[in-house]
């Protein structure tokens, strides 16, 4: 049976004061390899909260491996909001939209986050809104 929210499982074992430091630091790689990665904050996060920062190493050490221990890519795809396209036209065996087609938008419509897009440049003041910068 496939685990929903795998965070909910893994805290009650992480937070369980009978179970060693070692078991912890498996839990958590057990977190890890099945979501495929994980962001720098939630991984610091679980680390401080389970009083592990001594034996922190074992677990970002798996990177030397070519195991996925921080993800960008988990970061990116939770982050950014999709836009709601179920009315929008289809074809029959494209039905998906990738998220590079909201980014590609928003750019064009001056909505990217400065912060997640620095390098994207923001209108001039002077822009009448014709075209794409």
């Amino acid at each position: 049976q496939k685990v929903k929210d795998s965070m909910r499982v893994l805290l009650p074992v992480l937070l369980n004061k009978s179970h060693d430091s070692y078991d912890k630091i498996r839990a958590i790689l057990l977190y890890i390899f099945s979501t495929n990665g994980t962001t720098q904050e939630n991984l610091d996060k679980l680390i401080q909260n389970v009083q592990i920062e001594s034996d922190s190493d074992m677990i970002r050490n798996w990177k030397y491996l070519d195991v996925p221990v921080i993800s960008s890519f988990v970061a990116q795809q939770h982050k950014y909001p999709r836009r709601d396209r179920s009315k929008e036209e289809t074809f029959q065996l494209s039905r998906w939209t990738p998220v590079i087609k909201d980014v590609m938008e928003d750019a064009v419509e001056n909505k990217l986050d400065s912060k997640d897009w620095p390098y994207c440049s923001r209108c001039p003041p002077t822009w009448n809104g014709s075209g794409a910068v």
